[in-house]
């Protein structure tokens, strides 16, 4: 099986668990990941936007499954459908839970949620992928299997808006901004409970032709998740409350995500990706992913660079 990408957060966690499960797992990617990768899975080093490099590297090879982790646009989707159309048994899209519909109109989400995102670009595409990959499978029995992920994290990403940059806040005693009356629900899920719902999709035929959500059933609201994550930092949250809008309107680093995604609470019914893959039960609680950011960012201090434009817009929206 080919993974494009292989070493991000949800992709490491899932490659990791192939191999470990007997598959044969080629990566390709820049190598150029802080995630090191399985020491028995293949790496082939290529840029994915390289055509000549890409299929220097892969040459004519045909594989089970083919899992894109890195496309994110129409025309991403595009380039894969003419590269591995005819090359694979099963082509799995990474889509995203950011492109039901916002408002969430009712609760929980199911994979029938209705598709349609006004406030981010990134959820906008990732529809118009879906429109894609549906069609051909429609026109040309393409084998796609689409994967809507929620907000999954590991020890590298810290799922607060900015990242670390609210730690060290913390840390200093600073206000961290949260959206809204911060009482919105919001649904995280580790990268190594995801990988066993995904993984356990590969070569099932079941699955062809169709759609799954995969998430966890840890619920939190967005206070609970920045006390969580001051607990763990050995600290305290002095929360600030911030519409969302004026949050948006404030930077264009925020680029439609509070709007688009984190201002509305998500809950969602695993009931599909259950059926199919019965062992997806997941078990790490955000209070252990928690522990394990804080450890592994404190264990190197290299590890703990943030993006001056989100100090600067918090110090801006604390006053």
């Amino acid at each position: 099986m080919l993974f494009i990408g292989g070493t991000g957060t949800i992709s490491s966690a899932a490659s990791d668990l192939a191999v470990e499960r007997g598959m044969d797992v080629t990566l390709l990617n820049r190598g150029t990941s802080s995630r090191t990768p399985h020491p028995d899975a293949e790496v082939l080093v290529a840029d994915v936007n390289d055509p000549t490099a890409v299929d220097d590297a892969l040459g004519a090879r045909e594989f089970d499954v083919v899992v894109d982790m890195i496309a994110f646009t129409p025309e991403h989707v595009e380039r894969d459908l003419a590269r591995f159309e005819g090359r694979t048994a099963q082509y799995v899209f990474i889509s995203s839970a950011s492109a039901y519909a916002k408002p969430v109109a009712r609760l929980p989400i199911t994979e029938s949620t209705p598709l349609k995102n006004p406030h981010w670009q990134y959820s906008r595409d990732k529809i118009a992928c879906e429109t894609l990959l549906n069609e051909a499978w429609r026109e040309r029995d393409f084998p796609v299997t689409i994967v809507r992920p929620s907000h999954t994290y590991d020890e590298q990403m810290i799922p607060l808006l900015g990242g670390w940059a609210n730690i060290e806040r913390m840390r200093a005693g600073k206000k961290v901004v949260v959206q809204g009356d911060g009482t919105s629900l919001w649904t995280l899920t580790h990268a190594d409970d995801f990988a066993v719902g995904f993984v356990g999709l590969f070569g099932n035929s079941l699955a062809i032709g169709d759609t799954f959500q995969i998430t966890s059933d840890f619920v939190y609201t967005w206070d609970e998740i920045y006390r969580i994550m001051a607990n763990a930092a050995g600290t305290t949250a002095d929360i600030l409350h911030v519409t969302s809008d004026d949050i948006e309107a404030a930077s264009p680093i925020v680029g439609g995500q509070v709007l688009g995604d984190r201002a509305h609470s998500v809950v969602f019914d695993d009931t599909k990706i259950r059926s199919l893959v019965p062992e997806f039960n997941p078990v790490v609680t955000f209070h252990e992913g928690a522990r394990e950011m804080i450890e592994w960012r404190d264990a190197d201090a290299t590890r703990r660079v943030t993006d001056p434009r989100w100090a600067e817009l918090f110090d801006r929206l604390a006053g």
